[in-house]
């Protein structure tokens, strides 16, 4: 099996970060394919790690992605440092590697996606979060660099 760039193999998790909820995707490196998983509800630190927790146990996550917001012009705002947080509070708990991903429009695209696929705005809400993370998880695998042995059968 080929090996991705910089020799990563395993489950990835993604968030797609908020305040009173964090949409999570899982991925795998060797299949660059991100999938949305659940949204994590609540505001209490506690809460929330407790659930991601439970998601790295049964994963087996070898890395995490967090998407970060940026202005349309690409300036850093509040949420910004608010997902920078996040960011490195994952880091401390689970001794991973966290990458940064643009999650600009992610949630628009989201809402668009579910939209085309025959949700309402209600049932979409439901899934809004996860999808983002997706699109976040995917585009990060996107811009990763092919593995040599792959790039030259392309």
């Amino acid at each position: 099996m080929l090996e991705p760039a910089g020799g990563q193999t395993g489950a990835v998790l993604a968030f797609d970060f908020g305040e009173k909820r964090i949409g999570v995707a899982v991925g795998e490196w060797q299949l660059r394919q991100a999938h949305a998983l659940t949204t994590i509800h609540g505001e209490e630190n506690a809460t929330r790690f407790a659930a991601i927790t439970a998601l790295m146990q049964e994963w087996q996550v070898a890395m995490l992605v967090v998407g970060r917001p940026l202005s349309l012009d690409g300036a850093t705002n509040a949420m910004t440092a608010r997902c920078e947080r996040f960011a490195r509070q994952l880091r401390g708990r689970f001794g991973l590697n966290v990458d940064y991903a643009d999650e600009r429009l992610s949630s628009i695209e989201a809402q668009e996606r579910l939209r085309a696929s025959g949700h309402n705005s209600r049932s979409a809400k439901k899934h809004l979060d996860a999808v983002a993370a997706q699109l976040i998880l995917q585009d990060y695998f996107d811009s990763q660099p092919l593995p040599k042995q792959l790039a030259t059968l392309l």
